[in-house]
């Protein structure tokens, strides 16, 4: 059987810090809030290194926003024309 990874919010990651930082104990707030322990103590270190914070989410550089934009349009038109080549292979097999 095939795990689901469960995918949580920046802000609920900084928020399950902080409460687990004011409380004190750690494997107490992760049961309350229906997450694994190791999960929070990683979230606790990354906020301590400083990479789980608001500011990396932001892409201040224009040039970067614009790139990461282009990205995705290219995904979605790469897709899309994938599904029209196997639309046009269904339809051409069903007229011979």
């Amino acid at each position: 059987m095939k795990k689901i990874r469960k995918n949580y919010s920046l802000e609920f990651k900084i928020q399950a810090v902080s409460l687990s930082e004011q409380r004190g104990n750690v494997s107490l707030v992760a049961q309350e809030l229906g997450i694994c322990k190791e999960s929070l103590v990683n979230w606790r270190k990354l906020h301590k290194e400083g990479k789980l914070t608001k500011e990396k989410q932001i892409p201040s550089d224009p040039i970067r926003e614009e790139l990461l934009r282009l990205r995705k349009e290219l995904e979605e038109t790469r897709l899309e024309r994938d599904i029209l080549k196997k639309a046009v292979g269904i339809f051409s097999k069903r007229d011979g």
